[in-house]
């Protein structure tokens, strides 16, 4: 059985991962027969109104705590994680991804990756082992890896300010219809657009089902 890491970023479109993400991707790899092992940093975030979308003022709550809503409480804190125990890694969208695993949101091509996070993706790109992220995570990707000079080949849609962006953090961009995924083979990185493209659920599932798919097939 394949065991999958899926990092997590909060819980909630707006300031964590982006729920209908997350739970097509979990159970995705669940139908597929992979063992999940979910995981959050450890930290504080800033909470946004789902209503109004305006920050909450005075509230704050925890990445990892926020996370466990969606596992149903079956989450690791990511500094605990040892990635020798998995066979591949996926990172659902939603604006946790960039404000939480890294600050991509308020500082684009000069932001920073939280620690663990680049840990684990440099851990398991460096071990040959296949890494899937949708959304807007890519952008994450392209920051640690190009950091690293690897290059990876990536899709966040056809958004041009942020292709342009990942291209300056030393990825390549590729676009990619909603329903499609893009497959970096020399990195064994896949990754599709899903809310960045996607107009309502259905199509966001296909391509990400279709990157679940692409990501336990490259499993050596």
């Amino acid at each position: 059985m394949a065991k999958v890491g899926v990092i997590l970023s909060g819980c909630g479109v707006y300031d964590g991962s982006e729920i209908h993400e997350a739970v097509i991707s979990l159970l995705a790899l669940n139908r597929a027969g992979a063992d999940v092992v979910s995981m959050a940093p450890n930290m504080e975030q800033t909470v946004i109104n789902h209503l109004t979308g305006e920050p909450a003022e005075g509230a704050s709550r925890n990445v990892l705590e926020e996370s466990a809503r969606i596992v149903r409480g079956e989450i690791q804190d990511i500094a605990k994680v040892d990635t020798t125990d998995l066979d591949a890694l996926f990172i659902p969208g939603g604006f946790g991804a960039a404000k939480n695993l890294c600050d991509f949101a308020f500082k684009g091509p000069d932001c920073d990756v939280h620690p663990e996070v680049a840990r684990v993706i440099k851990e398991v790109v460096t071990a040959k082992k296949p890494l899937a992220a949708v959304c807007i995570a890519p952008a994450l990707v392209a920051k640690v890896l190009g950091d690293n000079k690897l290059a990876p080949q990536v899709t966040i849609g056809t958004d041009k300010d942020t292709a342009e962006a990942l291209t300056s953090m030393g990825a390549t961009h590729m676009s990619c219809p909603v329903r499609e995924f893009v497959i970096d083979e020399k990195n064994k990185i896949i990754t599709s657009p899903a809310y960045m493209l996607a107009g309502n659920i259905s199509e966001a599932a296909e391509g990400i089902e279709k990157t679940v798919a692409a990501l336990l097939k490259m499993i050596d």
